[in-house]
């Protein structure tokens, strides 16, 4: 393919995130000068195509053999509910005027957390759900299908997300879009950034390092990273929990766990986790972690969602530090932040989605192409050496996705 013919564009103007990656995708035009995003005096959302006003050769027909890539991601300002009516008015305006191809990129999935509904499906996990588990849907939809199944009635022919934590989700996209349902897990992002910086002490071996999930969803994951890291002394520490109310948790070992918590004194253990939101489980497996006496705790999340109750319960004294991805740019944002900015580094990972695309489009990839770039508080660095492209790329080479 041509890179001439893929649009890049966002659901916001001038979203940084979507600017991003259409530069990593070496767009030349501004996004802004490709899309409008105007608003009626009704406040009906209207988005259209920018085309050279006097050429009245090819009406309708301006994206005729282009592919149209809709970069979604989240606002301080606008609800996902809006963001996601922009998603479908933007594709259906693509398709409508010629676009083969609509892709949208949506790192952190909308309505993901709300995988079921009231009735069996062929995705459910687990497959024999309980009666009492679909009276908790009672009366509601299910959100992520309908949401789906809009998403391509509207035009869009292609999803590319990023950890997403519903096995259902991913199972139901795949089949309503022909596989054509990309969801990338940034294993690659995380251990480049563990081999690279000082954010935990590292033996030659893997000596002195432990990788733990925290509950029976983060095992796959953690155990991907456990094999890509390659370190033959590295412990995986698996633990389960057990709720007994709306935040109240119990935490344990699970019988799965390659190491016992006597193991873990003097280590450094990087939880990994797909999202936080108020910490209340976080914290108490901290706390649990705490009594073997470990060097430091280091929690690792792709999707953070900042709320007020998240950031005051992560800066308890028994979190070292936190990594995390950008896929919810606001992290960014020095309020988002609060009192957490100083344990804190973003990875951004406009690049690493941008070559993604590449790959899928067949693109031209660059010789030269770091993974990410750093976000971190200027009063505490952490890195000891330079990072090799070199050796972000091979990193790509291997899995991306699961």
């Amino acid at each position: 393919m041509n890179p001439a013919d893929v649009v890049v564009v966002g659901n916001t103007s001038d979203d940084p995130f979507a600017i991003d990656v259409a530069f990593a995708m070496s767009q030349v035009d501004d996004v802004a000068d490709l899309i409008s995003l105007k608003a009626f005096a009704n406040t009906e959302f209207c988005p259209r195509f920018i085309s050279d006003e006097n050429d009245l050769s090819a009406i309708g027909t301006q994206l005729t053999g282009k592919t149209v890539v809709i970069v979604s991601t989240s606002s301080r300002v606008l609800s996902r509910q809006t963001l996601s009516m922009r998603n479908l008015l933007i594709a259906r305006a693509a398709k409508e005027n010629g676009a083969v191809e609509v892709i949208l990129v949506e790192p952190d999935l909308y309505y993901s957390a709300q995988d079921r509904g009231p009735h069996p499906q062929p995705w459910d996990e687990p497959a024999e759900r309980s009666q009492a588990d679909l009276k908790k849907f009672d009366g509601q939809p299910f959100t992520a299908k309908l949401y789906a199944e809009l998403l391509k009635l509207s035009g869009v022919d292609r999803i590319v997300t990023v950890h997403n934590h519903s096995d259902a989700v991913q199972a139901m996209f795949t089949e309503l879009f022909d596989g054509r349902f990309h969801h990338l897990l940034p294993v690659d992002l995380y251990v480049n950034y563990l081999q690279n910086s000082n954010i935990v002490d590292i033996g030659p071996k893997g000596e002195g390092l432990v990788l733990c999930a925290p509950d029976a969803g983060a095992r796959n994951f953690v155990r991907k990273v456990h094999a890509r890291l390659g370190l033959p002394e590295t412990k995986c520490l698996l633990l389960e929990k057990q709720r007994s109310g709306e935040r109240k948790v119990s935490i344990g070992l699970s019988g799965e766990s390659d190491c016992s918590i006597e193991d873990l004194e003097g280590h450094d253990i990087v939880l990994f986790d797909d999202m936080v939101r108020t910490g209340s489980t976080l914290i108490e497996t901290c706390r649990f972690l705490k009594r073997a006496k470990p060097r430091r705790l280091v929690f690792g999340v792709t999707h953070f969602y900042a709320s007020d109750e998240g950031r005051q319960k992560m800066a308890d004294t028994t979190l070292d530090e936190i990594l995390t991805l950008n896929t919810l740019p606001t992290i960014l944002n020095r309020d988002e932040q609060g009192r957490l900015r100083r344990k804190l580094v973003v990875l951004k990972i406009e690049r690493w989605l941008a070559r993604t695309l590449k790959e899928i489009l067949d693109l031209p990839l660059d010789a030269d192409e770091s993974l990410y770039h750093i976000d971190m508080s200027s009063k505490n660095p952490r890195f000891t050496r330079k990072i090799s492209s070199n050796t972000q790329l091979g990193a790509l080479r291997d899995e991306r996705c699961n």
